[in-house]
């Protein structure tokens, strides 16, 4: 991480990456696969799956402009050379919004600037832990339920520009709800 944006206060930081929803760009789906290339080459038998996961995964969907990825890795991934292996492919890692150990999330394309071109969000879990493809899936085959997301993304959105937390935790709800009623139709679509 720039040692410049590791000095920014949460409030700075929060100023810095408000909550920004743009219309859906064919191009998310492209960053995916080049990401997910450069992470397999530098990762390799770490990964047990690598998925398109979040907003940018369904087409036609309002979303932040962040490719999130989800890396599942098998048993055994030692954490030390996960870590190292992330920051080659330019991830960081915020040890104040993750520990240390499997679950843990990386971030590319912050800086001391803003936004990079590119803004990636790394989802490392154990394989099997993905409900994230579920709920991905169930948008992608209920295009009401993709209308009523992004109502309440845009409402989040105003209400909480500045405090990405609160936006997250504001659409656990609904995000439970619904990946709960796609496990159950899509039963074990992705054991491991």
């Amino acid at each position: 991480m720039d040692e410049r944006l590791r000095a920014l206060s949460k409030k700075e930081r929060a100023s810095l990456f408000p909550v920004i929803l743009r219309e859906y760009d064919p191009v998310w789906p492209e960053w995916f696969t080049e990401e997910s290339e450069r992470l397999s080459n530098l990762m390799g038998e770490r990964i047990h799956r690598l998925s398109h996961i979040g907003s940018t995964a369904v087409e036609g969907l309002l979303a932040k402009p962040t490719v999130d990825i989800l890396l599942e890795v098998g048993e055994g991934c030692e954490v030390s050379a996960l870590l190292k292996a992330a920051a080659r492919a330019g991830y960081f890692f915020d040890s104040e919004t993750s520990p240390r150990g499997i679950p843990m999330m990386f971030m590319k394309g912050y800086t001391a600037d803003g936004y990079e071109k590119r803004v990636f969000h790394l989802h490392v879990r154990p394989a099997g832990m993905n409900d994230e493809l579920y709920f991905r899936d169930y948008l992608r085959d209920h295009p009401r339920l993709q209308r009523e997301y992004a109502e309440l993304k845009k409402r989040l959105a105003q209400a909480y520009k500045h405090d990405r937390d609160a936006y997250t935790e504001e659409k656990t709800a609904f995000i439970t709800h619904h990946t709960t009623i796609a496990k159950k139709l899509y039963e074990k679509r992705y054991d491991p």
